[in-house]
């Protein structure tokens, strides 16, 4: 499901808060890894290099480059499943997020939910987005 809708159609079309979305992105050996939970699913910049292709390498975040850019691209685009509201948002919610996450505190990890991109979409756009299935 893609595209704006009103709150209440939000609330019916959104899973319930159990099964809210998580994505998690920690380091290994070095390298940028994020996964959407429930199910460790991997998010790849390769999943979005045909929309904007900033950083084919790797992701990246806590600051404002190329790597958090990819990332901020895929983490809407997988959210929303819709090209249009990902491509209109992903600079500035690379700004106001992805450059803001931060894995060094003692778990090693970031998290960010599906709650907290809806929030910040509709600060961004004065809108819900659905998250799509």
């Amino acid at each position: 499901m893609s595209g704006t809708t009103d709150s209440q159609s939000l609330e019916q079309t959104r899973p319930s808060q159990k099964q809210d979305v998580v994505y998690v992105g920690y380091r290994r050996r070095g390298r940028a890894v994020v996964e959407k939970q429930p199910g460790q699913e991997r998010v790849t910049p390769e999943q979005r290099l045909e929309l904007a292709n900033h950083s084919p390498s790797g992701f990246g975040w806590g600051y404002g480059g190329s790597g958090p850019a990819q990332l901020a691209l895929a983490l809407l685009l997988d959210y929303t499943g819709d090209e249009d509201v990902a491509l209109a948002h992903y600079t500035a919610f690379k700004k106001q997020v992805v450059s803001q996450l931060d894995c060094s505190h003692p778990e090693g990890y970031w998290r960010l939910t599906g709650t907290d991109i809806e929030n910040t979409l509709r600060e961004l756009s004065d809108e819900a987005v659905a998250p799509s299935n």
